[in-house]
């Protein structure tokens, strides 16, 4: 089960829609960062079930972050959310390892959806 969750956007605003969406009292334990370089210090500091990943940022762009995250974590979950959907962007982030793209703004269907994908994924990897 996804237990632990990053969030990575610069935006407050985002950050707070989204984590609107996540399932209430459920025991998960949900991590912010504000840029992509914090998003990855905080990555690697606290291994999170599952990372929703901004492309527009300052310091550090969500596709610059992403790659860092997958080489020090090749089996990562990282779910790519932006408003930016044109194709060569979303071609772009599912080659550097994106796990899946999440139009912003975020649905609570649209969330779920991707714990719920997130959990499958980990559960076939751990052999569950």
């Amino acid at each position: 089960m996804v237990r632990k969750i990053l969030i990575v956007d610069d935006s407050p605003i985002s950050r707070k829609m989204l984590k609107s969406c996540l399932p209430k009292d459920d025991g998960s334990e949900i991590h912010e960062a504000g840029d992509g370089r914090a998003g990855l210090e905080k990555f690697k500091e606290i291994a999170p079930d599952i990372t929703f990943l901004d492309l527009t940022m300052p310091v550090m762009d969500g596709a610059q972050a992403l790659e860092e995250m997958k080489k020090h974590s090749p089996h990562a979950v990282i779910v790519v959310a932006t408003a930016d959907i044109q194709v060569k962007s979303i071609e772009k982030v599912m080659g550097l390892g994106a796990f899946l793209v999440l139009k912003k703004p975020p649905t609570r269907e649209s969330v779920a959806d991707a714990l719920a994908r997130a959990d499958e994924f980990r559960g076939k990897r751990h052999g569950d």
